[in-house]
């Protein structure tokens, strides 16, 4: 009951996860295919940083 108010902390990182991916799709549909390529390894390492962050909530 405490915790119904209780803001995740994944929250905020899913929306620049979010950003990212859009970012990316627009950077590749313009042809740019390197910068396409660096934000997409940079929301993958987003990625992972929300899964263990998820993770250890679970434990």
């Amino acid at each position: 009951m405490f915790g119904l108010f209780k803001s995740s902390p994944t929250k905020k990182m899913r929306k620049e996860l979010e950003q990212l991916q859009k970012k990316a799709m627009e950077m590749q549909r313009n042809g740019d295919i390197r910068g396409s390529s660096h934000i997409s390894q940079e929301a993958d390492e987003l990625w992972k940083k929300i899964q263990e962050i998820e993770a250890a909530e679970k434990n």
